[in-house]
């Protein structure tokens, strides 16, 4: 009875420490972090329970393009009947493959893998100081309206003894931008990403941007724009540090 009570904790705690960066959901363990204490709290080297999921994911590949293309492009042909459209009309005839390709296109992220972008860019680098990467463009799409959310990423990093190439940082927020999604998740994969790609002593990431669903629907609000922030190691541990990077990516 107790094994089988320690065996149920120990699969507990490994569910939640594990990070899968389609839908994160544990806490990361940054260096120097211990593994049963507060964020911040000094501890032993971080656990290889760790799931590096970044280089596992992906879950749609070009052939799965090729299969769903035309059940999405009919499904796009019963969309513009149910809105009291003719899909047989000219200017119309060719819209629902348009839209389906379209639809692909801005959900590539799920067909690209971190790891095929991040492998031959890791380099071994004795540079302690903070990387910034600002006003990184990003396109992604509302889960909830299926409707664009356009706006800025700023990434900064402290390095322990690993950089990283400077335009694999745009490519991570490509690759998790061009999916469904909540601006809180696509902030949070960012950070968790770099943080599981070459553990920093520390990851901040602060995205800007304009949800349709909010200006084009609902309370139409033409000029709101959503700010939403991860920090992790001693970005968050930090007031200076987080202080220092606020101050530069708003310079």
């Amino acid at each position: 009875m107790e094994r089988s009570k320690q065996k149920q904790v120990n699969q507990n705690e490994n569910e939640a420490d594990s990070a899968i960066n389609g839908h994160f959901d544990g806490r990361v363990k940054m260096p120097g972090w211990s593994a049963g204490g507060a964020a911040g709290t000094p501890g032993a080297v971080p656990s290889s329970s760790v799931m590096e999921s970044w280089r596992e994911e992906r879950t749609r590949s070009l052939e799965d393009n090729e299969m769903s293309l035309p059940s999405i492009a009919a499904a796009y042909t019963t969309i513009l009947r149910g809105l009291g459209e003719d899909p047989q009309r000219q200017g119309l005839l060719k819209t629902p493959w348009r839209a389906a390709t379209a639809m692909q296109f801005f959900t590539k992220g799920y067909q690209e893998k971190i790891i095929d972008v991040l492998n031959d860019a890791i380099f071994d680098e004795d540079h302690d100081e903070m990387v910034i990467v600002k006003d990184i463009d990003m396109f992604s799409m509302c889960e909830h309206h299926l409707v664009p959310i356009f706006g800025r990423v700023h990434i900064g990093y402290l390095p322990n003894k690993r950089v990283l190439g400077l335009s694999k940082l745009a490519r991570i927020v490509e690759i998790y931008s061009r999916r469904l999604q909540v601006q809180e998740r696509l902030t949070k994969q960012i950070a968790v990403a770099i943080t599981e790609a070459l553990q920093p002593a520390g990851v901040g990431v602060v995205v800007e941007a304009t949800h349709m669903c909010m200006v084009m629907r609902g309370v139409q609000k033409m000029n709101s724009k959503t700010v939403t922030s991860t920090m992790l190691g001693v970005f968050r541990e930090d007031p200076k540090t987080r202080d220092e990077f606020l101050t530069l990516i708003r310079s």
